[in-house]
C-alpha cells in the first residue's frame, strides 16, 4: 500500500500575494536616517565655534520632521510601507545631534576662554565702510583692546611657522600667522591674504607649539599697528602669546 502524503492547500492566488507580500522601504525614512548621520556633524563643528554648530543647526531640524513625518505616514500605512527602523534612527539622531550637539557647543563658548582674557574673532578685526570712509583701518573696537589680553581661535597658515631665529619648523614653533579659516592656504602668496584676516603669532618665553591643521585656541597680547595696512611684509596685528591650546 502506498502512503500519499498531504499535498500543501492554496485557497487561492490572493494566499500566495500574501505569502510573499512585498512593502516598499518608505524614502522618507531613508532621507531620515540619513540627515540623522550627517546631523553630528554638529559634534564636530562644536570645537570650532558655537555658531559653526548652529548654522549646522537645520540638519538635524529637517531630520527630526522628516523623521515624524516618515513614520507618520508608515504607521498610516503598515500594508504598504515599511523602515520605521530607519526614520526612528534618523529622529534619536536628530534630537541627540540638536540636544547634545548644542549643548557642547555650548559648554565649550562658556568655558574655553581662560579668565583674564576677551573673546575676539576674526570678523571683528574688519573695518566696516563707515570706517573706511573715515580712514580707520582698524576698527574702534579692536583698538581699544590693544595691549590688552584677547582670545582667539584661526589656523596656523602653512609655511610661515618657524622657531626664534626665523628658521622653518615644524616642531618647537614659536612664531606663525594664524589665519580666519583653513580655506587661507589655498589663496596663494601671503600678500593676497587681507591683513585682517590674519594675525602674526610670537610665543612668549619658553612657549612653542607644533604645525597642525587643527584649530588653534591662543591667549595674550594684542598689538595693534594701524599704519602697517598697506604693507605687505609687516603685520597690522600681532598676538604676543602666552596661552595655547
Amino acid at each position: 500500500m502506498t502512503t500519499e502524503l498531504p499535498k500543501p492547500e492554496y485557497d487561492s492566488d490572493a494566499n500566495l500575494d500574501e505569502e510573499f507580500e512585498y512593502r516598499p522601504l518608505s524614502m522618507g525614512a531613508m532621507a531620515a536616517a540619513g540627515l540623522g548621520l550627517l546631523s553630528l556633524l554638529v559634534f564636530a563643528a562644536a570645537r570650532i565655534s558655537l555658531s559653526s554648530s548652529l548654522m549646522l543647526a537645520p540638519i538635524p531640524l529637517v531630520g527630526l520632521v522628516t523623521g515624524i513625518l516618515a513614520l507618520h505616514k508608515i504607521r498610516s500605512m503598515p500594508d504598504q510601507l515599511t523602515g520605521s527602523g530607519p526614520a526612528l534612527t534618523g529622529i534619536v539622531l536628530s534630537i541627540a545631534s540638536l540636544a547634545g550637539g548644542l549643548g557642547y557647543a555650548g559648554f565649550v563658548h562658556v568655558t574655553e576662554v581662560p579668565d583674564g582674557y576677551v573673546r575676539t574673532a576674526f570678523y571683528e578685526f574688519r573695518p566696516d565702510e563707515v570706517d573706511l570712509r573715515g580712514g580707520k583701518v582698524v576698527p574702534p573696537y579692536i583698538q581699544q583692546l590693544a595691549n590688552q589680553q584677547v582670545f582667539i581661535k584661526g589656523y596656523m597658515r602653512p609655511g610661515t611657522h618657524t622657531s626664534k631665529n626665523g628658521t622653518p619648523v615644524r616642531h618647537n614653533v614659536s612664531r606663525f600667522r594664524l589665519v580666519r579659516d583653513d580655506n587661507e592656504c589655498c589663496f596663494g602668496d601671503l600678500s593676497e591674504v587681507k591683513y585682517y584676516d590674519q594675525i602674526l603669532v610670537k610665543m612668549l618665553g619658553n612657549q612653542v607649539t607644533d604645525y597642525s591643521t587643527r584649530i588653534f585656541r591662543l591667549g595674550g597680547k594684542l598689538q595693534v599697528r594701524p599704519e602697517n595696512a598697506n604693507r605687505a611684509d609687516a603685520p597690522v596685528f600681532i598676538l604676543e602669546a602666552d596661552y595655547v591650546q
